[in-house]
């Protein structure tokens, strides 16, 4: 069985970006425990319906937000809104994890609603592809993961 994780990295080395700043994924196809660099996707904010905010800028910017309200407006989708949100959501909709720096319970929410597990990590890419791999791999047969004395 395969299936792809989506990783948020500006160098391809380090996770060192967060969900909300991502601007690309990296997408990693993972076969038999075996992973491999499958593409990179970008996202490209002019695609959002909400165009007031930087979906990148997160609540955490010094930039204010513009929306009536301010971060979340009460919509609980942190600045950029849930429209922003739903869209980087959807770049990665096919993969059975997201891994990235840091990410919010409210993108956390939308992640679950489709299945999608999500990681927040700060290390080496391969570090987190390997370990990833391993949990789901036991975690598919059935295995524990205490470890074995």
């Amino acid at each position: 069985m395969s299936y792809k994780i989506a990783v948020a990295s500006s160098d391809g080395i380090q996770i060192d970006e967060t969900f909300g700043s991502a601007k690309r994924f990296i997408i990693y196809e993972v076969t038999d425990g075996i992973y491999r660099r499958l593409e990179e996707r970008t996202f490209r904010e002019e695609e959002t319906e909400n165009n007031d905010v930087s979906a990148a800028d997160g609540c955490n910017s010094p930039v204010s937000c513009k929306k009536e309200g301010g971060c979340a407006g009460g919509t609980g989708g942190g600045c950029g809104g849930a429209g922003a949100a739903s869209a980087k959501v959807e770049l990665v909709s096919d993969c059975r994890c997201v891994v990235c720096k840091k990410i919010g319970f409210h993108i956390q929410k939308q992640l679950e609603r489709k299945a999608i597990s999500a990681f927040d990590v700060a290390c080496q890419v391969e570090e987190a592809l390997e370990k990833i791999s391993y949990y789901f791999t036991r975690m598919d047969n059935h295995e524990s993961l205490r470890v074995q004395k």
